[in-house]
């Protein structure tokens, strides 16, 4: 895929057609008429009768029209043959085995072991997926994963949004921060999707990355908010995010990736992988400010009213000055990236459950690769099953969602 505004450096790393059914001749399955048996005499013993077999019912099915054309289309792959890929098998059994504590007052708050969906709109199809990872599975604990997939608009107007959300580790709410996180995104784009197809079909890189880091401040801000009124910690109520932006217009191939967090954005080109994930620079992280996002960088040193100097900064800790308010904690950085698709390219954003074995074990890169080149996608199925090969190491929940370009 090759960026829309700006050269972008790519990171590291049909089956036959199937003839049409022969025509059977309906005169080979004709019955035939069975002659009369002629009058014995009564005094003559039965003649022995040789048993035959039955004859075949006649064939009414219509033959095949023999001006209906082959079938040229190549078959989507078939289901996974392979449950892991590496040195040996995982350490944990590949099927859930326990289900999550409920609570009856909190039904609503329960989330299923695996959310499958896909989509075709313009020149793309959409397949995606989250799902437990082996250690959630086998200790009983929620999905941290969180996926959402929406259309906003009709026609050539509807702009497609996937999102999805991993909470911290270890919290309670965990799945619940990342549900809410990829709602808030939703809702946030959905009041904005008509600007936002107008802003990529006219390529205003600018005003979108603007736009969009907003947009996520502004959401992550809401589930700061959100934990304050439920008395829980913000740095623990909160969640890696990561979008895609399609537009259902077949002439614009344009793909809008923008997040907070860790995780991955692939490219599958010519049956090679390319990391494309957009890198940050430790500026972005903190103390740089950033139209519309947060506040500007703390002062070197403190000051008082007066503008007096208190302390020079050796980098020596301090005492807390009662002129300077506490440092916020570092923000995550926010990455974009928005690119032109090629024809048969396969964009993949996933969570660090799945980014981190991508980067981690060849043998993964290499399967998937094998399943996912080309321009016919993977059905559900075939895609569920792709995206669960597990890696030994490697148990966190997945969330994964694929783009193929026709």
């Amino acid at each position: 895929m090759q960026d829309l505004w700006s050269p972008v450096a790519d990171g590291q790393v049909a089956s036959a057609p199937v003839a049409p059914a022969e025509p059977q001749d309906p005169l080979l399955f004709a019955p035939h008429a069975e002659p009369q048996d002629s009058a014995l005499p009564a005094s003559a013993p039965p003649p022995a009768v040789t048993p035959r077999p039955a004859e075949p019912a006649p064939d009414t099915t219509a033959p095949p029209s023999p001006s209906a054309p082959p079938l040229a289309a190549a078959a989507p792959p078939s289901l996974s043959a392979i449950d892991y890929v590496g040195s040996g098998p995982p350490t944990y059994d590949p099927e859930p085995t326990a289900l999550p504590a409920a609570d009856p007052e909190g039904l609503e708050e329960l989330v299923a072991d695996t959310v499958l969906d896909g989509a075709r709109y313009g020149a793309c199809t959409l397949r995606a997926v989250s799902l437990r990872g082996d250690s959630a599975r086998y200790r009983g604990e929620p999905r941290r994963d969180a996926l959402l997939t929406a259309r906003f608009g009709a026609g050539e107007q509807a702009l497609v949004l996937v999102a999805m959300a991993t909470g911290v580790r270890g919290t309670p709410g965990a799945h619940l921060a990342a549900a809410e996180a990829c709602r808030w995104i939703g809702r946030a784009v959905g009041r904005s999707h008509h600007r936002l197809v107008e802003d990529i079909r006219a390529a205003r890189r600018g005003d979108l990355k603007s736009g969009l880091h907003r947009l996520m401040d502004r959401s992550l801000g809401k589930l700061r908010a959100s934990a304050a009124e439920q008395g829980i910690d913000p740095e623990e109520y909160t969640a890696s995010v990561r979008c895609l932006l399609m537009p259902a217009d077949p002439d614009c191939r344009t793909r809008v990736f923008f997040g907070v967090g860790d995780g991955g954005l692939f490219r599958l080109r010519d049956g090679a992988w390319q990391d494309i994930e957009p890198q940050v620079s430790t500026a972005d992280t903190a103390g740089g400010s950033v139209v519309g996002f947060g506040s500007p960088p703390a002062k070197t040193f403190a000051e008082t009213p007066e503008g007096d100097r208190l302390t020079m900064d050796f980098g020596i800790p301090t005492p807390p000055s009662p002129y300077e308010p506490a440092p916020e904690p570092p923000r995550e950085p926010f990455r974009f990236r928005a690119s032109v698709a090629r024809p048969g390219d396969a964009l993949v954003m996933c969570t660090a459950g799945l980014a981190e074995p991508l980067r981690g074990e060849a043998a993964l890169c290499a399967y998937l690769a094998r399943r996912w080149s080309g321009r016919t996608p993977p059905g559900l199925a075939a895609f569920l099953a792709d995206a669960q090969v597990r890696v030994k190491g490697y148990a966190d929940d997945r969330t994964v969602a694929g783009v193929w370009e026709a």
